[in-house]
């Protein structure tokens, strides 16, 4: 089923979430880029999923889900199809550990600026594969 505005809503939030980023970051608040990197990709990858028909499921990372929809999934984004699923397997990794921690690891303390830099990166480009073919 396809549905449009669901879409639009998703990638309009991812884009907000993304500009979140940069204050996240400013602050030097490494973890938090991580997790909510992580949340900018997943919204954006499942705006993408149902701009183009499909009912992405709802679990974190949709990397598998896009892999099978390849041929739905416009010529512009496929053509990055490797790149975005592995930047949502990436991140999806770090996603309750950069929020919660472990008993071994403080998310403020584990994180360094670079693995901000790298998720904020990952969602960036994400975002700008999939907003200007989506809408």
């Amino acid at each position: 089923m396809r549905n449009p505005a669901l879409a639009a809503d998703h990638l309009r939030r991812a884009q907000a979430r993304l500009r979140a980023l940069d204050v996240l970051y400013d602050a030097g608040s490494w973890a938090d880029v991580v997790r909510e990197s992580q949340e900018v990709v997943e919204l954006a990858l499942k705006g993408l999923l149902h701009a183009v028909g499909v009912d992405p499921p709802r679990v974190h990372d949709v990397a598998d889900v896009l892999e099978a929809e390849r041929d739905r999934l416009p010529a512009e984004v496929a053509k990055d199809l490797e790149s975005l699923a592995a930047a949502s397997r990436s991140l999806r990794r770090d996603r309750e550990l950069a929020f919660y921690g472990a008993p071994d690891i403080v998310p403020s303390g584990f994180y360094k600026e670079t693995d901000a830099a790298e998720a904020r990166e990952a969602a960036r480009f994400v975002v700008a594969s999939i907003v200007p073919t989506a809408e």
